[in-house]
């Protein structure tokens, strides 16, 4: 039996503003973005690359979700951003404008350095070279 993730879900504040981050500053493809009428909502997906894990852009509906944009995850790193090429995306990364919490650290497994979204939800930048797929 084969199974993957399809989509992650992360709670976000408003789908443009997030749409204009992921898109605009990450890279990311928007896949979809359609209205849900009868929840009053909209299905934004978006992701990095062809291949892998998509990311479900989900505003949060009520008060309870809110409290939760940016910190999904009690401030431990939520997402893991691998690259074929370390330096030309942290390049890139850093000419957006996106803020590096910690900065490039060679490891056993690889190259990484963590960063905020816009929310100030933290991901790892990581270029594994361990041979791990």
């Amino acid at each position: 039996m084969r199974r993957s993730l399809a989509h992650v879900a992360l709670v976000v504040r408003d789908y443009d503003e997030a749409i204009d981050f992921y898109v605009g500053k990450l890279g990311f493809e928007l896949v979809e973005d359609s209205y849900q009428p009868e929840q009053d909502k909209r299905w934004v997906v978006v992701r990095p690359g062809a291949d892998g894990c998509s990311i479900l852009l989900a505003r949060a509906s009520d008060a309870h979700q809110a409290r939760y944009i940016g910190d999904q995850t009690g401030g431990r790193v939520f997402l893991f951003l691998r690259t074929d090429d370390f330096w030309r995306d942290y390049q890139a990364f850093r000419d957006q404008g996106i803020e590096f919490v910690r900065e490039p650290k060679a490891q056993p497994y690889g190259i990484v350095a963590v960063f905020r979204d816009l929310y100030g939800t933290l991901w790892d930048l990581v270029q594994f070279t361990d041979g791990r797929p």
